[in-house]
């Protein structure tokens, strides 16, 4: 169980709006020098903070990229939420679905970057609670491909919902080849167009 990051500030409110202001000034510095080679006074000074206000919303540096990674997961999986329908069943119900998510991690890209190249800086205990979160979000994809494809074998599903999962991401991991090759909507549309060849494999599951 992670412990929850200890601050001075006693105002709830107002220890959200100074994390949101910390969360996206270290994506921005951790994208450009890496979490390791920032140090905490130039987070605080992207963040718009004193290196004594900083202080007061976390204990170590370590928690800000814990804060980024979690506010990274939350933003993603309250977004996958919103758009994915785990009730229909139909082709366009599934398009929709793979769609909104390669969109989600198009807008968001340099978030997740940042995320994977630094994950590994986190204790044991804090990867571990920022990885279940993706594990929940890779089962909203299973849930949603289940629903059209129930005869699937749970391996069958978990890999593919897995490769959707990588496949979006890969839109921002290899944005230098693939943006350069393909929109956004053709990337999607190819993407997809495989993953049906794929399911109509498992009809017969």
């Amino acid at each position: 169980m992670v412990k929850p990051i200890d601050s001075s500030i006693k105002d709830e409110q107002l220890i959200q709006k100074r994390r949101e202001q910390l969360q996206k000034g270290a994506v921005s510095l951790f994208k450009q020098k890496g979490f390791h080679r920032a140090t905490t006074r130039e987070i605080a000074k992207a963040a718009g903070f004193s290196i004594g206000t900083l202080y007061e919303y976390i204990r170590k540096k370590e928690d800000v990229l814990f804060l980024v990674c979690d506010a990274i997961y939350d933003e993603v999986k309250a977004r996958m939420e919103a758009v994915f329908n785990t009730k229909e069943t139909s082709e366009d119900t599934l398009y929709q679905a793979v769609k909104s998510y390669y969109e989600l991690m198009d807008d968001m890209q340099d978030e997740v970057l940042v995320l994977y190249q630094e994950l590994k800086a986190l204790p044991k205990d804090a990867q571990d609670y920022v990885l279940e979160k993706e594990r929940q979000m890779v089962h909203l994809l299973e849930r949603v491909i289940q629903n059209n494809y129930p005869r699937m074998t749970r391996d069958q599903l978990t890999i593919i919902a897995n490769n959707i999962f990588i496949q979006g991401q890969m839109w921002g991991f290899r944005r230098w080849i693939l943006q350069k090759e393909f929109s956004l909507e053709e990337y999607t549309n190819l993407q997809f167009d495989l993953l049906k060849s794929q399911l109509e494999l498992t009809r017969g599951g």
